[in-house]
Protein backbone atom coordinates (compact mmCIF):
# COMPACT_ATOMS: atom_id res chain seq x y z
CA UNK A 1 0.00 0.00 0.00
CA UNK A 2 1.06 3.54 -0.73
CA UNK A 3 0.42 6.99 0.92
CA UNK A 4 -1.49 10.08 -0.42
CA UNK A 5 -2.07 12.92 -0.15
CA UNK A 6 -5.57 14.79 -1.79
CA UNK A 7 -6.30 18.32 -2.17
CA UNK A 8 -9.64 19.30 -2.82
CA UNK A 9 -10.47 23.10 -4.11
CA UNK A 10 -13.13 24.80 -3.02
CA UNK A 11 -13.87 23.04 0.02
CA UNK A 12 -14.96 24.84 3.37
CA UNK A 13 -15.26 28.07 1.32
CA UNK A 14 -17.66 29.88 -0.25
CA UNK A 15 -21.28 27.81 -0.11
CA UNK A 16 -19.24 24.03 -0.20
CA UNK A 17 -18.80 23.51 3.30
CA UNK A 18 -18.48 19.94 4.12
CA UNK A 19 -17.69 17.93 7.33
CA UNK A 20 -14.13 16.20 7.45
CA UNK A 21 -15.39 13.07 8.88
CA UNK A 22 -18.46 13.19 6.29
CA UNK A 23 -15.70 13.02 3.95
CA UNK A 24 -13.35 10.60 5.26
CA UNK A 25 -16.58 8.34 5.91
CA UNK A 26 -16.95 8.48 1.74
CA UNK A 27 -12.82 7.53 1.71
CA UNK A 28 -13.81 4.25 3.93
CA UNK A 29 -16.91 3.25 1.81
CA UNK A 30 -14.90 3.44 -1.38
CA UNK A 31 -12.36 1.01 0.46
CA UNK A 32 -9.46 3.37 1.57
CA UNK A 33 -7.67 2.64 4.32
CA UNK A 34 -6.16 4.64 6.92
CA UNK A 35 -7.95 8.00 6.40
CA UNK A 36 -7.43 11.03 8.15
CA UNK A 37 -7.71 15.11 7.44
CA UNK A 38 -5.17 17.41 7.95
CA UNK A 39 -5.99 21.28 8.51
CA UNK A 40 -9.85 21.11 8.13
CA UNK A 41 -9.96 22.64 4.44
CA UNK A 42 -9.95 19.68 2.47
CA UNK A 43 -6.78 17.60 2.75
CA UNK A 44 -7.10 14.22 3.14
CA UNK A 45 -4.42 11.15 4.03
CA UNK A 46 -5.14 7.83 2.65
CA UNK A 47 -3.63 4.09 1.87
CA UNK A 48 -4.34 2.72 -1.54
CA UNK A 49 -2.63 0.26 -3.51
CA UNK A 50 -0.13 1.89 -5.36
CA UNK A 51 -1.36 3.00 -9.10
CA UNK A 52 -0.82 6.38 -11.46
CA UNK A 53 -2.36 9.77 -9.22
CA UNK A 54 -4.29 10.78 -11.89
CA UNK A 55 -7.09 7.35 -12.09
CA UNK A 56 -7.02 8.26 -8.50
CA UNK A 57 -8.03 12.07 -8.85
CA UNK A 58 -10.66 11.44 -11.13
CA UNK A 59 -12.21 8.69 -8.89
CA UNK A 60 -11.76 10.80 -5.79
CA UNK A 61 -13.34 14.00 -7.90
CA UNK A 62 -16.64 11.41 -9.50
CA UNK A 63 -17.21 10.22 -5.47
CA UNK A 64 -17.15 13.87 -4.00
CA UNK A 65 -19.62 15.15 -6.78
CA UNK A 66 -21.90 12.00 -6.18
CA UNK A 67 -22.26 11.89 -3.02
CA UNK A 68 -22.08 15.33 -2.13
CA UNK A 69 -23.20 17.02 -5.31
CA UNK A 70 -20.28 19.42 -5.19
CA UNK A 71 -18.12 20.23 -7.73
CA UNK A 72 -14.45 20.06 -6.96
CA UNK A 73 -10.64 19.03 -8.20
CA UNK A 74 -8.96 16.03 -6.20
CA UNK A 75 -5.07 16.30 -6.72
CA UNK A 76 -3.62 13.75 -5.55
CA UNK A 77 -0.09 13.23 -5.03
CA UNK A 78 2.75 11.13 -2.42
CA UNK A 79 4.47 12.80 0.23
CA UNK A 80 7.78 13.58 -2.37
CA UNK A 81 5.53 15.01 -4.42
CA UNK A 82 4.38 17.21 -1.88
CA UNK A 83 8.36 18.39 -0.23
CA UNK A 84 9.05 18.82 -3.72
CA UNK A 85 6.10 21.71 -3.96
CA UNK A 86 7.94 22.97 -1.15
CA UNK A 87 11.51 22.42 -2.26
CA UNK A 88 11.24 23.30 -6.31
CA UNK A 89 9.33 26.63 -5.16
CA UNK A 90 11.36 29.39 -5.94
CA UNK A 91 9.50 31.88 -3.60
CA UNK A 92 9.91 29.29 -0.63
CA UNK A 93 12.08 31.39 2.16
CA UNK A 94 11.53 34.85 0.21
CA UNK A 95 8.43 36.04 1.78
CA UNK A 96 6.12 34.70 4.68
CA UNK A 97 5.21 30.99 4.07
CA UNK A 98 1.21 32.28 4.50
CA UNK A 99 1.93 34.24 1.43
CA UNK A 100 4.14 31.79 -0.76
CA UNK A 101 1.66 29.27 -2.55
CA UNK A 102 2.21 26.05 -4.38
CA UNK A 103 -1.31 25.58 -6.71
CA UNK A 104 -1.25 22.25 -7.50
CA UNK A 105 -2.74 21.21 -10.68
CA UNK A 106 -4.63 18.33 -12.63
CA UNK A 107 -1.95 18.40 -15.33
CA UNK A 108 1.03 19.92 -16.58
CA UNK A 109 0.31 23.70 -18.56
CA UNK A 110 2.45 24.28 -21.25
CA UNK A 111 4.59 27.07 -21.64
CA UNK A 112 2.82 28.97 -23.61
CA UNK A 113 -0.34 28.55 -21.46
CA UNK A 114 1.74 29.68 -18.22
CA UNK A 115 3.60 32.69 -20.83
CA UNK A 116 -0.24 33.80 -21.87
CA UNK A 117 -1.04 33.75 -17.62
CA UNK A 118 2.30 35.94 -17.26
CA UNK A 119 1.32 38.10 -20.01
CA UNK A 120 -2.70 38.43 -19.16
CA UNK A 121 -1.51 38.99 -15.48
CA UNK A 122 0.85 42.15 -15.95
CA UNK A 123 -0.64 45.32 -14.97
CA UNK A 124 -3.18 43.30 -11.94
CA UNK A 125 -0.88 43.46 -9.41
CA UNK A 126 2.61 42.18 -7.80
CA UNK A 127 2.23 38.47 -7.67
CA UNK A 128 5.30 37.06 -8.66
CA UNK A 129 4.93 33.33 -10.71
CA UNK A 130 6.41 30.45 -11.58
CA UNK A 131 6.07 27.09 -13.36
CA UNK A 132 6.46 23.95 -11.90
CA UNK A 133 5.76 20.03 -12.45
CA UNK A 134 2.19 20.16 -12.11
CA UNK A 135 2.19 22.88 -10.11
CA UNK A 136 2.61 26.77 -10.09
CA UNK A 137 3.91 28.65 -7.48
CA UNK A 138 2.89 31.98 -6.59
CA UNK A 139 4.27 34.41 -4.20
CA UNK A 140 1.47 36.90 -3.08
CA UNK A 141 3.47 39.54 -2.06
CA UNK A 142 1.81 41.89 0.42
CA UNK A 143 -1.17 39.36 1.06
CA UNK A 144 -3.72 36.75 -0.80
CA UNK A 145 -7.16 38.71 0.42
CA UNK A 146 -6.55 41.23 -2.23
CA UNK A 147 -5.34 39.79 -4.96
CA UNK A 148 -6.88 39.58 -8.34
CA UNK A 149 -5.16 36.55 -8.83
CA UNK A 150 -8.04 33.91 -8.03
CA UNK A 151 -8.02 30.17 -9.15
CA UNK A 152 -10.74 29.98 -11.75
CA UNK A 153 -8.68 33.23 -13.05
CA UNK A 154 -5.64 30.86 -13.46
CA UNK A 155 -7.28 27.93 -14.56
CA UNK A 156 -8.78 29.60 -17.34
CA UNK A 157 -5.80 30.97 -18.30
CA UNK A 158 -3.72 26.92 -18.01
CA UNK A 159 -6.64 24.91 -19.02
CA UNK A 160 -6.24 23.23 -15.77
CA UNK A 161 -7.57 22.39 -12.50
CA UNK A 162 -6.07 23.31 -9.55
CA UNK A 163 -6.43 23.70 -6.06
CA UNK A 164 -3.54 25.98 -3.77
CA UNK A 165 -1.81 25.51 -0.43
CA UNK A 166 0.43 27.97 1.15
CA UNK A 167 3.81 26.54 2.28
CA UNK A 168 3.04 26.44 6.46
CA UNK A 169 -0.23 23.94 5.39
CA UNK A 170 2.20 22.21 2.82
CA UNK A 171 5.08 21.61 5.40
CA UNK A 172 2.58 20.46 8.56
CA UNK A 173 1.14 18.38 5.90
CA UNK A 174 4.49 16.79 4.76
CA UNK A 175 5.52 16.51 8.82
CA UNK A 176 2.83 14.38 9.49
CA UNK A 177 3.28 12.47 6.82
CA UNK A 178 7.19 11.87 7.98
CA UNK A 179 5.82 11.43 11.53
CA UNK A 180 3.61 8.39 10.59
CA UNK A 181 6.54 6.87 8.37
CA UNK A 182 8.85 6.89 11.50
CA UNK A 183 6.02 5.80 13.84
CA UNK A 184 5.55 2.95 11.66
CA UNK A 185 8.95 1.79 11.90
Amino acid sequence: MARYVALFGSINVGGNRLKMADLRAAFEAEDFTSVETVVASGNVLFDHDERPTRGLEEKLTLMVDERFDMATAALVRSRDELAAAIADNPFAGMNEDKFVHTMFLDGQPTQEQFDTLVADHRGRGDEKLALGDRALFIDFGDGVADSKLTGAWIEKRLGHKGTARNMRSIARIVAKLDEEAKDAR
